[in-house]
């Protein structure tokens, strides 16, 4: 179970709040509410009851505490919210709460005062985590009378206090701000002396330039595993035999995989579902403009006698059809339990192997560890020796493991890990012999002739220079620095290495439910680090590149010319002659005639030396197509129209000309609509339909502006 927590922030929006030092482009309430955003959206997306946060407003225009009604020492200190879980729309209100005030007055160490018993009311003698976080730039009037009395009050309640100052020093970090006031050095002063009075480490002073700076490293969340298996690690039977081996162990996840945020379907709620929802019949923190998508199925069959020949069946009536081949098996639930394998719960030893003679690539799941039972010497002990013999044997132990009686068995793979503290068993599963497929593929290093003649020069074949070229390159790529004798100095740190997607998607989240009109920020370096090389890198090995480039004549291959067949350039024949021009002997048609439209159409596309050329190609091909469609007796003449349809759309998307198509074809659908083409030729838009040769849309040619809506809509059947 999660711990339960109290945090309130106190967060200082006096008048000063609202300027820009420094050379920041924000404000210093911006710059700190940077951070408090970035924590309790934090807190917020876990969704934990568990987790309470309270806001107090430090140098607010107004006060707002129980101590302020009776004491002018309390003033201008106001409870934005009180502790309690946070969801969105209390975000959206404290955005609106939270903004610079028209004073400087009020005492921060006040503030903490007005914290103290908030959480000491909402947390009894409960056990919590409790927490104090003060943001504030330092300025203003402070008395330090009773620091004294507020450390005890914190100790006694095991309240933790983190003071985090706009521009405040800290040697250790390495910020130092020049010419400080007098009165903000004060302040710093009794700061860090409050902070300094708490015992083991509870209070903590520290520069805001410090812990803006590492909101950028994403934070990685640390779960309590549950037990997936408790039971019996066996060898032999121990119902029939004294000799066999049983000990106690228990089963856990090593390594899992993180998801990202998975989304949920919401629609807009209509403006008449909205006023008719009842008053608190959402969930809390839902959006009144959504609602929940809601899935409802229905199963029909097939009956003559019905109307539309379906009829609609209740699910309780259905029966379950396993597939064997084209063929459905009806199995009655009655029946099912013969398909099930009775099994009980165990971890049965069933052979062991070298660890030579296994191959990594038969891992078929994460990784879990075997310990021995919690509290129990005797299966630490027996567990340990059976660790050990293991290593020692450089061999593996294969398992039968049921985790829960009638679960399907798994194979499984223990290997020994003995640490200096630590030991266990790591168990990966392993695949059925159904579920391996061996496949045969020709050998990378030698080529089998039809007659049986291994060949080892070959074209195809990389040489020994360009082998070594190419461990040479791949050894410079090497992302480890090494000393003069080959030891490591500075590896790869596996522990930053972060997940983008999880990661980026959860400070997108973050980030929007703050700021909802604001686009969402680029991501953090920390997270495209490892993306690409360092200039380091590249460097050290383009020597290497170079010459295994040499090696392999590596040459290359010009880009593939993209749409405008009209500015490509045309093939050459060795001899140079033009042999188009040689082969006319006649002059080039400027007209398309019916009887040979479709090749004069492309080759007077092939001459167009414009646009205004080619849109003129398309109007006479436009005007044969409706000639045709005009003169079809029936369909006679459909086929052919088609065909001049596809031809042309095809050729101008080529040619990266989609309007001269798009208009021609919303003509003609015009001209059907309106029987303009010798009667009701509605039947030839199902030939069009049925040929996908709507308009060209933007996903086909980019200077496109036809949707795939618009798209879809305009060749809906009349």
């Amino acid at each position: 179970m999660a711990e339960k927590e109290a945090t309130i922030y106190i967060v200082d929006v006096g008048k000063s709040m609202g300027e820009r030092h420094h050379g920041r482009p924000i404000t210093d309430l911006e710059w700190t509410m940077q951070y408090v955003w970035d924590k309790i959206t934090a807190t917020v997306a876990t969704g934990r009851k568990t987790a309470n946060i309270g806001v107090i407003g430090l140098r607010t225009d107004g006060t707002s505490n129980e101590q302020g009604e009776y004491d002018d020492n309390y003033s201008n200190i106001s409870v934005l919210f009180e502790l309690g879980q946070v969801l969105m729309p209390d975000i959206r209100k404290l955005r609106e709460l939270i903004k610079p005030s028209n004073t400087n007055r009020g005492d921060a160490i006040s503030a903490i005062i007005v914290a103290i018993p908030m959480i000491e009311a909402f947390t009894k003698k409960l056990k919590f985590k409790r927490k104090i976080i003060l943001v504030t730039n330092g300025t203003g009037m402070m008395s330090d009378d009773n620091i004294q009395d507020v450390a005890e009050k914190l100790d006694e309640l095991n309240i933790e206090l983190l003071v985090l100052g706009a521009d405040f020093d800290d040697p250790v970090y390495g910020v130092k701000e020049e010419d400080k006031s007098t009165e903000k050095a004060a302040n710093e002063e009794i700061f860090r002396s409050l902070t300094k009075a708490l015992p083991n480490e509870r209070g903590v002073f520290g520069t805001l330039d410090q812990a803006v700076s590492e909101l950028d490293i994403p934070r990685v969340k640390s779960t309590k595993s549950a037990a997936t298996f408790r039971g019996m690690l066996m060898l032999g039977n121990p119902n029939e035999y004294d000799t066999a081996m049983r000990i106690p162990v228990e089963r856990y996840f090593r390594t899992a995989v993180a998801k990202p945020t998975s989304a949920s379907s919401f629609v807009v709620r209509s403006s008449e579902a909205r006023q008719n929802s009842v008053p608190g019949s959402q969930a809390p923190g839902a959006n009144d403009s959504l609602t929940l998508v809601r899935t409802s199925r229905t199963y029909q069959i097939s009956d003559e006698t019905a109307p539309g020949g379906k009829i609609d069946v209740e699910r309780d009536d259905l029966a379950k059809g396993y597939e064997y081949g084209r063929t459905a098996v009806a199995i009655a639930e009655a029946d099912e339990s013969v398909t099930n394998l009775e099994t009980f719960a165990g971890l049965d030893l069933i052979g062991f192997v070298h660890e030579d003679k296994y191959d990594r690539y038969l891992h078929m799941s994460n990784t879990n560890v075997i310990i021995p039972e919690r509290a129990n010497d005797n299966a630490s002990l027996a567990l340990s020796s059976f660790v050990h013999a293991l290593y020692q044997a450089e061999s593996y132990a294969v398992a039968r493991l049921v985790t829960k009686e009638s679960k399907p068995p798994m194979i499984v793979l223990l290997a020994p890990l003995i640490e200096p503290d630590y030991e266990c068993l790591i168990e990966v599963q392993l695949p059925f012999a159904e579920d391996v497929r061996s496949y045969r593929f020709p050998p990378l290093d030698k080529i089998l002739t039809v007659s049986g003649k291994v060949v080892t020069e070959h074209r195809n074949l990389p040489s020994a220079s360009l082998k070594d070229a190419m461990s040479d390159y791949v050894d410079s790529m090497d992302l480890d620095i090494k000393d003069e004798e080959g030891d490591i100095v500075e590896g790869l740190p596996i522990d930053e290495s972060f997940s983008p997607l999880l990661h980026r998607l959860d400070s997108a989240i973050r980030y929007r439910a703050v700021h909802p009109d604001d686009p969402i920020l680029e991501p953090a370096e920390r997270l495209t680090e490892f993306s690409h090389p360092s200039e380091d890198s590249i460097n050290k090995s383009k020597s290497y590149l170079e010459k295994l480039i040499s090696t392999a004549d590596v040459k290359k291959v010009p880009p593939k010319t993209k749409g405008r067949k009209r500015q490509r350039e045309t093939e050459k024949p060795l001899s140079g002659l033009d042999v188009d021009a040689l082969l006319s002997l006649e002059p080039k048609r400027s007209k398309i005639s019916t009887e040979n439209a479709i090749p004069e159409f492309k080759q007077a596309l092939s001459r167009a030396e414009n646009v205004d050329t080619i849109h003129d190609v398309v109007q006479q091909m436009g005007r044969i197509i409706e000639s045709q469609i005009t003169q079809s007796l029936a369909h006679s003449n459909y086929d052919r129209v088609i065909e001049g349809l596809r031809t042309m759309r095809e050729e101008l998307i080529e040619y990266e000309e989609p309007v001269a198509y798009n208009d021609l074809l919303r003509v003609l659908k015009g001209k059907l609509e309106r029987e303009e083409l010798g009667g009701d030729r509605k039947e030839l838009w199902w030939f069009v339909r049925k040929g996908k040769l709507g308009l060209i849309e933007n996903k086909e040619v980019e200077s496109s502006v036809v949707g795939d809506d618009e798209a879809r809509e305009f060749l809906a059947p009349y």
